[in-house]
């Protein structure tokens, strides 16, 4: 069974209690679940459980599916919200009000406790940068950067309007670029490291 279906056929294929549509559906959107999940909970075994979590109420939630949005839209709003409810479980704490948090506090939370490792590469250190953001800074990275949803999209998905998205991903940036550049004075590119002469 290829993957030439669209997402209504699919849907509607596994609605019919076929198991291999069910199977394509899952395949086709894992990658896009994991990402989110992971990161959100940057905990590997506890997102592989959350990812069956999520496919199971997909298919328990199928036939209340209406197409008002995009099969992917709808799929990875199921997995921010469980992932949100796994990690306000988990922390105690509220994760959906960022008013109190200053821009100070946080900045020192991203660049300061970075020990800086002179063999990682750039994409290595923002992906470990990006995990100490916070939820809702690293939720629009990955929606908007990684997984290419719109801001509109992102709105059906977390509930939060236009403009607070785009001023979180400005505000996720800016710490991204700033901290960056800590690590480049800190430790020298490894372009830089080419050039010396090798010792002897």
């Amino acid at each position: 069974m290829g993957s030439m279906y669209d997402d209504k056929e699919l849907v509607s294929k596994v609605l019919e209690g076929n198991k291999g549509a069910y199977e394509l559906l899952v395949k086709q959107y894992e990658r896009l679940v994991y990402h989110i999940i992971n990161r959100i909970v940057l905990n590997n075994e506890v997102t592989k459980d959350l990812c069956q979590d999520v496919f199971i109420k997909v298919y328990m939630k199928l036939g209340d599916f209406q197409f008002n949005s995009k099969l992917s839209t709808w799929i990875a709003t199921i997995a921010y919200h469980l992932a949100l409810n796994h990690l306000k479980k988990e922390k105690r704490m509220r994760v959906d009000n960022l008013a109190d948090v200053a821009d100070e506090a946080l900045k020192a939370e991203v660049l300061s406790p970075l020990d800086w490792v002179e063999e990682e590469d750039t994409q290595q250190f923002v992906h470990r940068l990006i995990g100490k953001l916070p939820v809702q800074y690293k939720t629009v990275l990955t929606l908007y950067h990684l997984n290419e949803f719109t801001y509109k999209e992102i709105y059906e998905i977390t509930g939060w309007p236009e403009g607070t998205v785009k001023n979180y991903l400005f505000r996720a940036r800016q710490l991204l670029k700033e901290a960056l550049k800590e690590k480049e004075k800190a430790v020298p590119s490894v372009s830089e490291r080419r050039l010396r002469p090798a010792s002897q």
